[in-house]
């Protein structure tokens, strides 16, 4: 019963849609109903500006971490998992929370900086090392829907390749959850692979570096 309880407050916290209200706040605007449609961070870039964004993003992250972290110290009573399992478990709850927000009628964003905040606080060297990725591929591409991808799915990689030739190890748990929120990341963005296959995908060329490297 308290596993439930616990879970729930997880759904919560990350089902607080940050977009949305950054949007209505600043912009009196519903991001939803302008760019591409998506309640996340990247679509608050795209409409209402990088501060914004950068903000909406950084309070997705927060969501992730608060649950991952935060949750499991609550005193609520016993539950039949141990700590580590029950900090996953509190941030998955958050990124399907992010995804599938009660407070707006179930339209969120694609979970992927909320699923990054719950990894900092569990996983966080293999993290650290999937956020070089992400922007290796931003930086070199502008996409962000591209490096969204490939960095969820270089979190389960490197745990098992931290895990086979280092000292760092993680638990089997861990190690299944992140695959299992690697897949689901990809199903979130499953219209924007669509977009790529055809070339249509929408980017953000200023983050390109290297057109600036090439205009010296």
């Amino acid at each position: 019963m308290m596993l439930a309880v616990y879970l729930a407050i997880g759904y919560l916290i990350g089902a607080f849609p940050s977009s949305v209200v950054f949007g209505r706040v600043f912009r009196g605007i519903d991001v939803r109903e302008h760019g591409s449609g998506n309640a996340g961070g990247t679509n608050a870039w795209r409409v209402c500006g990088w501060r914004i964004g950068v903000s909406v993003m950084l309070a997705d992250v927060a969501k992730g971490v608060i649950a991952a972290a935060l949750i499991p110290r609550l005193p609520l009573g016993g539950v039949p998992v141990d700590a580590a399992t029950l900090g996953v478990l509190c941030g998955v709850a958050a990124v399907i929370g992010h995804v599938f927000p009660v407070y707006i009628g179930f339209r969120g964003g694609k979970g992927v900086a909320t699923a990054a905040g719950m990894m900092i606080g569990i996983a966080p060297i293999p993290v650290g090392i999937a956020a070089g990725v992400f922007a290796l591929i931003l930086f070199s591409t502008g996409t962000v829907s591209l490096g969204s991808i490939l960095g969820s799915w270089a979190v389960p990689i490197l745990i098992l390749l931290l895990g086979r030739f280092t000292t760092i190890d993680h638990s089997w748990v861990v190690t299944l959850l992140t695959a299992v929120l690697a897949v689901f990341i990809t199903f979130t963005h499953r219209k924007n692979i669509g977009r790529l296959l055809r070339g249509e995908e929408r980017s953000f060329p200023k983050l390109q570096l290297w057109r600036y490297v090439r205009r010296r």
